[in-house]
């Protein structure tokens, strides 16, 4: 009997709370919105999902951090961009050029990756939360409060506050900055404040946000957010939600959601996805070489306390492989992947890829090709139409070289006459019939007849073919070619 899956443990948890929840995710368009970003919305999403089916209602809120400040010039921006750093993203102009702001640039496409993958969000800019006013009673009574939020920051995290903290950051009307400034007194409509920059002056709660551990605590009252999944390193002891819980009890009077901890992605043989450190696989390009169920799966199937190594080369046909076996056992780690009309064939991924390469990426040849040894209705050539192309961009961008081949016309490649006399023989005994176990069989029986090494003879017939000296499983491959292809080639050499 398999375990119950780590989101439905999370569900019914909640659900014996209240039935009905907001699920809160959060991420800071800064730079590329990656695979490990996402991990937080296909958590929130599994979550949603699993309190649904047991009959409960689930919503995910995504806050887009557009109002964070630019911390630094990431090594993709132009030299110029250093004027902005401490700026709210929200307003600082895109460094391509082709959205409103820094921050839409990078936002967008995340967006429209989400409705690709099926994830539904309500979201919510935090730029627009502030200046619309939506904070407002928070920031002040954070500010009418703040010795008690210091004090708290202080006994959780074992740091002393320094006397001039204050939780909320005005905008500089001068040098535009947030993290530049500090509040030197209030009243009921806003802050004096004083800046680096030399500038003096006066903001009203709209113009300004409030530093990140009171932000995080503000927001989960405001869009009453009763769960959110978030990394590491906010739970690590002392940490932002050890010590948001206590704000949020002792300062603003309500109880801090049900946290789900998630451990990092890595990317192999770089560490975690990071998009300041330019450790990123875009969302926006991961699903243009991956399936959305895949993608999600990739996620699904691991409880999110334990860290992914996530290889986008060789290593991820292991995951299609896992993905098409969890398939035929109806796990649920694919149930709550799925979605839509999507029906898979039994035709493998890796076999996808070995056939296009042959028939050239041609829709109407990888049908033919298929049809020899598969039986081809209306629902196997959708599948292989919709995984096609996804095998194509896999094969272009990721695959290392030694799963790349063409099968040429006419090799150039000098072959010496013992290997000729093998290809011969193994030609004249080659029969239709044969399954690809079976030919790999003869491979070795006409090598050992030609007094061969195997590994000679394997060789042989990839130069025949491809022109160098590796390719696919030989049996597999010759049997996909077709018997007669390779005895006409074979024969003629």
């Amino acid at each position: 009997m398999e375990n119950i899956h780590w989101a439905d443990v999370i569900a019914e948890e909640l659900i014996k709370k209240q039935k009905k929840h907001r699920i809160a995710t959060g991420i800071t368009p800064s730079g590329h919105i990656h695979l490990g970003n996402l991990r937080e919305m296909l958590t929130a999403d599994a979550i949603r999902k699993a309190i649904v089916e047991k009959g409960g209602e689930a919503e995910i809120i995504y806050i887009a951090d557009t109002f964070d400040p630019l911390r630094k010039r990431y090594p993709f921006l132009p030299q110029d961009y250093e004027k902005h750093v401490g700026k709210p993203l929200s307003e600082i102009p895109d460094p391509e050029g082709c959205h409103e702001s820094y921050s839409e640039h990078f936002l967008q496409p995340f967006l429209e990756s989400l409705e690709i993958l099926s994830i539904p969000v309500t979201v919510k800019k935090a730029d627009e939360m502030y200046k619309s006013g939506e904070y407002e009673n928070h920031i002040r009574t954070s500010l009418e409060k703040r010795d008690e939020i210091a004090k708290i920051i202080s006994e959780v995290s074992g740091r002393e506050v320094n006397d001039d903290w204050s939780p909320f950051m005005p905008i500089c009307k001068n040098c535009g900055r947030l993290n530049s400034t500090k509040v030197v007194d209030f009243d009921a409509n806003g802050v004096y404040y004083k800046c680096a920059c030399g500038y003096e002056g006066f903001s009203t709660f709209r113009e300004g946000k409030l530093s990140w551990r009171v932000d995080w605590v503000a927001r989960w009252d405001i869009l009453k957010i009763t769960c959110e999944p978030f990394g590491k390193d906010h739970a690590a002891a002392g940490g932002s939600y050890d010590t948001g819980k206590r704000i949020a009890r002792e300062v603003f009077g309500f109880e801090p959601p049900y946290p789900v901890v998630y451990e990092w992605i890595n990317l192999k043989g770089k560490g975690a996805m990071k998009s300041s450190k330019g450790i990123v696989i875009p969302v926006s390009e991961i699903i243009q070489i991956l399936p959305p169920e895949v993608v999600r799966y990739i996620i699904m199937r691991v409880k999110p306390e334990k860290h992914i190594e996530f290889d986008p080369g060789v290593g991820l046909l292991d995951i299609f492989d896992e993905f098409e076996n969890a398939i035929k056992r109806n796990d649920r780690s694919v149930k709550l992947s799925v979605f839509g009309d999507v029906t898979y064939s039994d035709i493998p991924f890796r076999h996808l890829i070995v056939v296009g390469q042959i028939a050239n990426w041609d829709y109407e040849k990888v049908i033919e090709i298929l049809s020899r040894n598969y039986e081809v209705d209306e629902n196997v050539r959708r599948d292989v139409k919709r995984r096609l192309k996804y095998a194509k961009a896999w094969i272009e961008k990721f695959a290392p070289d030694s799963m790349k081949f063409e099968v040429k016309d006419k090799v150039d490649v000098k072959l010496t006459q013992n290997e000729i006399d093998f290809l011969t023989r193994f030609a004249e005994k080659l029969k239709n019939d044969m399954s690809a176990e079976a030919i790999h069989k003869l491979i070795y029986e006409v090598a050992n007849e030609k007094n061969m090494k195997p590994s000679k003879a394997f060789q042989a017939i990839y130069k025949a073919i491809l022109g160098k000296t590796h390719g696919p499983r030989a049996g597999y491959f010759i049997k996909l070619l077709g018997v007669e292809f390779i005895k006409k080639r074979f024969l003629n050499l």
